[in-house]
């Protein structure tokens, strides 16, 4: 009795461990095209952000705000933005240099490095993607983890 009350609290706690170190994600919207397509699910290690390298696509939390006139639950749907998290590509982390040139909001900002704590993240889809092209630095405490791989087949779009 006292061996299966063992490995039950070891099968628990492990299950807990992973739950905490990994999530799947949903790709919704389409803020990644070509690379993640809505309906695609990645599966997101937890990562701190002094391991991240441009290039590497992140999980990060959404944002907060929409256009004026437009409802946020419309805006999060059209950009890709699902119930609390946003899926987009690292283009510079703190130290290096400020690409002002792909990032007209970054183009009056002080100095030539990007700032400790700070993160510069582009989706793919520049035409759909609410990013660091029209906010700026998105504050790195916001990034839960890097993409690891696609997993499983497409979940279908939810119908209109």
């Amino acid at each position: 009795m006292t061996g299966a009350i063992v490995v039950l609290a070891a099968v628990a706690l492990g299950v807990f461990w992973v739950r905490r170190r990994y999530l799947v994600v949903t790709v919704q919207g389409e803020s990644m095209l070509p690379a993640y397509r809505p309906g695609e699910r990645v599966l997101v290690r937890r990562t701190p952000p002094g391991s991240l390298r441009p290039g590497q696509v992140v999980v990060l939390s959404g944002f907060a705000h929409a256009r004026p006139g437009e409802r946020l639950r419309e805006r999060r749907r059209q950009l890709g933005a699902g119930p609390g998290w946003i899926i987009k590509r690292v283009a510079a982390v703190p130290g290096d240099p400020i690409p002002r040139d792909a990032v007209p909001a970054l183009r009056t900002e002080p100095g030539t490095r990007v700032p400790a704590g700070r993160l510069v993240v582009l989706g793919d889809n520049p035409d759909h993607s609410l990013d660091s092209r029209q906010s700026g630095y998105l504050t790195a405490d916001r990034l839960f983890g890097v993409v690891l791989r696609k997993i499983g087949q497409p979940m279908s779009a939810p119908s209109r």
